[in-house]
Formats: structure tokens, C-alpha cells, sequence
């Protein structure tokens, strides 16, 4: 769930315009390129990109001006940029934005030689693609995994079920106050709920027989979907209470950090204060339930796109192109912000390093990439609103339907 406000302060945001060589422009890289590569990223990662890009600068003949945008501004301020004509060169983003920047016009696609694209993960190249473009360069993989406190719990549970045994025999006995850290939150987290529903036999959009996101089968209050919901409902503030509002992305891992619980439903955001912390840990794939489908997390994926007539749209081409699926360009961004590499050469070496990314990787085995159409964006409101109400205790039919009802409207069905 990421939020598209107003464009603020974009104004003050402008390609510099200071020639950085000489020559007659005859050649490449021969220094007569004129003006910055302007690349817009969160000031997590801005640092990594500026020092990465230097070479690439310096060959071209350019500079390269990374600029901080919050990430949950970036593909808001983007699109106003764009209609403005002032959006910069290139930008950081996840996959899911790419439905809602191809309908804005925002993004040019680019062409990714078959040398480039193999030593890309498949799944992430698709991810990045719409009606047949491609879209963006992906360069890290996301996905939510379980955590455990291995002092607490050795085994890997196998099933919902048996996390929910185990966790419960650690409450009674006094051990931990909860069965399971997951944040459900009050408005509900359908990015953390979607392995169990999915799990359960529920789904959200359909799929056609090539496999692209079909926004005409909405799957949200289907009988499928509702008896998922149903069988989470067990696991709710009205049944054995493992899943609570109270739980949220604020305390969950404080939960599993302080020991008052053995199970944590975490992401990659949480390996650095994991490494960091004195619970001896282990990652595993999150359990479906015993009689249903694998869970099945959301892949999400970290990328590069090309502004749509943006001031310099070939050597920014050139940089996603070349560079951005360049192993060494990857590690130093895997380096300020450690998430799973999708670039082959530089997985191999991050897994080789620290094995919990590894665990990550197989943790996304069964995983299915977010969709990437424009009408994901209207989901997640109502859908967690809807799944929040059924874990309090409400009638998961009603709320479900209401969802659907409301989803559809949204997008125009």
C-alpha cells in the first residue's frame, strides 16, 4: 500500500543545464553530453546510486544528480513531474506502480538485450512487464518469510497449524505472550494476509491462460475467497486469537526482538535489526494451512525506470540497460539496502555471504508476483478494511462482499 499524494516542492526540482565537456559531439562518450543524468531515489539507497554512477558519469561525460524523494512519494511526484515536463531521468520504484505509470504515460519501455535480460530473474522480468513492454529494470526481490526464535522453537513448522500448536504450548507454559507476531493492524495488511487466504483457496484477480493479471475476474467476494476468510476467522479475535488488530507494523517485531513470541511473519526491512538483536534466529517459508494450497507471499520488486521524455532518455536507457543489471552495481545497492539480488551472478554471491538471504530466496518458492496492473492500487482499502472487520469477528460475507462491491466501483466494473 503506497500512497500517491500531491507533488510537493516539485518545483524546486530542475535538470541542470551545465555543459561537463567538450568536443563536437561526434562520438560517444567522448564528453559532450551536456547537462545531469537526474535520478530520483529514498535517501536510504541515494548514496549507493551516486557512488555506483560516478563511472558511468564519468565515461559519459555527464554528472549524475541523485536527488532523496521520500519512497512513498516518488510515484505520486512522478506523475505530476511528468505532466509538468519537468520529471527527472530515471527513478527508483517497486513493480506494482507499473500499471498506474504506463496509463499516466510516465515511462518509456525499454529494450533489454537477451544477454542482459538471462542473467535476470524470470519471474522479476515479467513483473516489469505490461501488454508486452517492458517497463523497468529490476534489480532486488521482496517478499515476507517466517522468523523464529530457534531457542524457542527448532523446527520449521510444516503447516499453520502446527505454528499455532506450538506457539499456544509456549503461551500456556508462560514463555511468550503471543502465539504469532503478524500485523493486522486496524485497517487490515492485506500484503501480510495474502498468503493465508491465498493458502485457504482465496483469491484476489484472476489469471488468463498466459498468465497476466485478468481486472475482470475480481475474485474479492467469491465463495472462494469468503470461505478463506471463514477458515482465517479461526485464527481471529473471536477465535484462538494467534491473529490480532492490536498487532501491528509498529510492535510486531518488538514482539519477536523482546521475546514474547517464537513466530514473526517478517521481511527483508527486518534482517538488519534481526542481526543485531541477541535472539537466535532462523528464516523459513511461511506455512499454508494442512489441507490447502502452499502459502503463497507477494513478490515485490525493487527497480529502475526511464521517464517518459525525460532530457536525457538514451544514456538513461543506457544506464538501466548496462548498469543497473551490472552484479558489482547490484551489490553496492544490496550493500546500503540488503535485499535478495535478482541479478544472478551477484545473488550467488550475497547467498554465498549470508545465508539468511538464501533462506529468503526459498522462502519466496511458491510466491506470486503483486499485480502490476493499474487496478491493484484500489484494492488494498477496502480489502483490508474487509479483512480487519472479519478478524475482529464480523461476518466475513457481508464484509467481503462489501469489499467487492466497493473494488468494483472503484474500477469501473
Amino acid at each position: 500500500m503506497r500512497s500517491v499524494p500531491a507533488l510537493a516542492g516539485i518545483a524546486a526540482l530542475s535538470l541542470m543545464a551545465t555543459a561537463c565537456g567538450g568536443g563536437d559531439g561526434s562520438e560517444e562518450g567522448d564528453g559532450s553530453q551536456e547537462g545531469s543524468l537526474v535520478i530520483w531515489s529514498d535517501p536510504e539507497r541515494s548514496e549507493a546510486i551516486q557512488a555506483a554512477a560516478e563511472e558511468f558519469a564519468e565515461t559519459n561525460g555527464i554528472e549524475v544528480d541523485v536527488q532523496n524523494v521520500s519512497f512513498d512519494d516518488i510515484q505520486g511526484d512522478v506523475v505530476n513531474a511528468h505532466q509538468a515536463g519537468n520529471a527527472p531521468d530515471l527513478f527508483l520504484g517497486a513493480h506494482d506502480w507499473v500499471g498506474n505509470l504506463m496509463r499516466n504515460g510516465a515511462v518509456q519501455p525499454i529494450e533489454l538485450p537477451s544477454d542482459r535480460a538471462e542473467q535476470l530473474d524470470e519471474t522479476a522480468v515479467e513483473a516489469m512487464s505490461l501488454d508486452g513492454q517492458l517497463l523497468g529494470v529490476p534489480y532486488a526481490q521482496e517478499n515476507i518469510f517466517l522468523m523464529r526464535n530457534t531457542e524457542m522453537a527448532p523446527d520449521a513448522p510444516e503447516t499453520f497449524e502446527e505454528l499455532v500448536e506450538t506457539g499456544t504450548e509456549l503461551k500456556d507454559e508462560g514463555e511468550v505472550d503471543e502465539v504469532l507476531a503478524m500485523a493486522v493492524d486496524q485497517e487490515g495488511d492485506p500484503f501480510r494476509m495474502n498468503p493465508f487466504m491465498r493458502s485457504a483457496g482465496g483469491y484476489l484477480f484472476g489469471q488468463n491462460d498466459e498468465g497476466e493479471w485478468n481486472p475482470d475476474d475480481l475474485g474479492v467476494g467469491s465463495d472462494e475467497t469468503i470461505e478463506a476468510m471463514e477458515r482465517i476467522a479461526e485464527y481471529g479475535e473471536e477465535g484462538e486469537g494467534v491473529l490480532r488488530r492490536s498487532i501491528d507494523v509498529e510492535n510486531d517485531a518488538p514482539l519477536f526482538f523482546e521475546g514474547d513470541t517464537a513466530f514473526f511473519v517478517a521481511g527483508p526491512w527486518n534482517l538488519a535489526d534481526a542481526n543485531a538483536s541477541d535472539v537466535d534466529f532462523e528464516i523459513s517459508a511461511i506455512p499454508g494451512f494442512e489441507d490447502g494450497e502452499p502459502a503463497s507471499p507477494y513478490l515485490g520488486y525493487q527497480s529502475f525506470y526511464v521517464s517518459e521524455g525525460g532530457a536525457n532518455s538514451a544514456l538513461a536507457e543506457e544506464f538501466v540497460v548496462n548498469h543497473v543489471t551490472d552484479p558489482e552495481f547490484v551489490l553496492d545497492l544490496y550493500e546500503a539496502d540488503p535485499r535478495t539480488p535478482v541479478q544472478s551472478e551477484a545473488l550467488e554471491s550475497v547467498s554465498e555471504e549470508d545465508p539468511n538471504i538464501a533462506a529468503i530466496a526459498d522462502a519466496a518458492e511458491h510466491g506470486v508476483a503483486m499485480p502490476n496492473i493499474p487496478e491493484m492500487g484500489e484494492t488494498w482499502e477496502p480489502l483490508g478494511v474487509a479483512q480487519a472487520q472479519i478478524i475482529s469477528g464480523e461476518d466475513a460475507r457481508e464484509a467481503m462482499e462489501n469489499a467487492h462491491e466497493q473494488i468494483a466501483e472503484r474500477i469501473g466494473q
